[in-house]
């Protein structure tokens, strides 16, 4: 019963920047993980960043650390994925997901998905 809708991708040139925004109705926000996940074509989906319920913690897969920020704003229901010095390697469908526990951990079981955004990087 949580419906996850993402906003704010599209086609931006290397080294620019967006903001994805994934808002969040149904069971309590505030209770959940969350993360970002992609899936460029012909690719398996990859994991990209978590935070927990309380966004003391977050997770960055590698190949984003310092460049992607993941945040949430819980009295709004939405969590946002900072994306800076883009690169054309992360063109992808990027996910919302909503995790079944309040603390991420890896593989942890993931309750809802969002629809996707298009993020396109060109150059």
């Amino acid at each position: 019963q949580v419906q996850l809708i993402e906003s704010g991708g599209g086609l931006v040139q290397a080294g620019g920047s967006l903001r994805l925004s994934c808002a969040a109705s149904g069971r309590t926000f505030s209770n959940y993980a969350m993360g970002w996940f992609r899936q460029a074509p012909g690719k398996e989906r990859e994991f990209v960043a978590a935070i927990n319920w309380d966004a003391e913690t977050t997770y960055y897969t590698d190949a984003v650390k310092g460049r992607f920020t993941i945040s949430r704003d819980n009295a709004k229901n939405t969590m946002y994925l900072h994306m800076n010095s883009l690169k054309p390697e992360d063109t992808a469908v990027y996910y919302c997901s909503q995790y079944s526990g309040s603390h991420y951990r890896p593989r942890s079981r993931i309750d809802y998905w969002g629809q996707g955004t298009q993020v396109t990087v060109s150059s």
